[in-house]
């Protein structure tokens, strides 16, 4: 009996150390270790602040120039510039972009500059504007930005000690492209690379129909009467654009023929029917820098923000804005 009694007593003092020592330990210890690890990357992210500076951006609704703060810029900027759907890491990436586009400007920018809203430069709009565009999502949709900044904040983009110049566009037609063969002018971080991912998005694959006069009118050309392909491919880029295209016995390069018809991108082909032109377009945008949609695919499938951008932007480093702003 008294031996039942000592175990008794034994098993209250063990419950009684055991109960208040699980109550006593927070929720978080209990967490799976990798959940915690990165949760702890995450607000270790949040240590680096932006510096307090107003950014000059002209209205291009009422052409004047609005004092922007720099987080609400780049709130305003990576709202404006990517689907707020997409992944939180593609989200990242486009805000270190936009913020090193910004650090960019404002380091050679005049006295006098300011900063456009549209693709000129980066696209922004207000929270007021985002409100209206967003309605009942826009509760939603901004925190999912804000936390895209806010865990960026701080990091931009350099080459070799320099901050890029972070060319972006939405999809690809399977690759991007290289500077020179658009601009003429190369540019060692912005080299084609494969992205194979755009080809789930919306714009990969476009068709358009113009009339046969308009082409004509546009380029200057007299196309042939009958029905069929129309011009001809002589050479493609290294991100497999077209580079040269004979039209009417004139030659025009890809951009000249993009801009002037106003395609969707210079990866295109024309067919005659009738009295119209069926040009069917690869992609959307010039092809430079980092894909969006490419973006997106990457971050689907696990990739940081820092593996995206280092890999459309090669040879690259994070680095802290707080080496080119004070």
């Amino acid at each position: 009996m008294k031996r039942s009694i000592l175990v008794l007593i034994a098993l209250f003092v063990a419950v009684a150390i055991v109960i208040p020592a699980l109550i006593v330990l927070p929720f978080s210890e209990h967490k799976n270790p990798e959940t915690t690890k990165v949760l702890a990357k995450s607000k270790k992210s949040q240590i680096q602040h932006d510096p307090n500076i107003a950014i000059p951006v002209m209205r291009h609704a009422t052409k004047k120039v609005t004092h922007v703060g720099l987080r609400d810029y780049l709130i305003g900027v990576v709202a404006s510039e990517m689907p707020a759907k997409f992944e939180l890491e593609a989200l990242k990436a486009q805000a270190i972009a936009a913020r090193t586009y910004i650090a960019r400007f404002m380091m050679t920018a005049g006295a006098d500059d300011a900063v456009t809203d549209t693709p000129d430069d980066q696209v922004y709009e207000s929270r007021a504007e985002l409100k209206k565009a967003w309605g009942s999502t826009y509760n939603a949709k901004m925190k999912k930005i804000t936390e895209a900044v806010d865990q960026t904040a701080g990091l931009v983009l350099t080459y070799k000690g320099d901050l890029i110049s972070p060319s972006f566009f939405s999809t690809s037609n399977g690759y991007t492209e290289n500077a020179e063969a658009y601009w003429q002018k190369p540019v060692p971080y912005l080299k084609s690379v494969k992205s194979t991912w755009d080809k789930s998005s919306p714009k990969f694959l476009r068709t358009v129909e113009k009339p046969v006069t308009e082409i004509e009118e546009k380029l200057g050309v007299h196309l042939p009467r009958q029905n069929g392909t129309v011009g001809t491919i002589l050479s493609r880029t290294p991100g497999k654009r077209v580079a040269e295209f004979k039209i009417g016995g004139i030659v025009f390069t890809g951009r000249e023929i993009r801009e002037e018809l106003n395609l969707y991108s210079a990866d295109f082909k024309m067919e005659r029917i009738g009295s119209k032109v069926k040009i069917t377009t690869k992609g959307y945008g010039h092809g430079i820098g980092m894909s969006q949609y490419g973006a997106n695919g990457m971050a689907k499938e696990g990739k940081s923000c820092e593996d995206i951008l280092k890999y459309y932007y090669r040879g690259v480093t994070l680095s802290k804005l707080s080496d080119f702003i004070k």
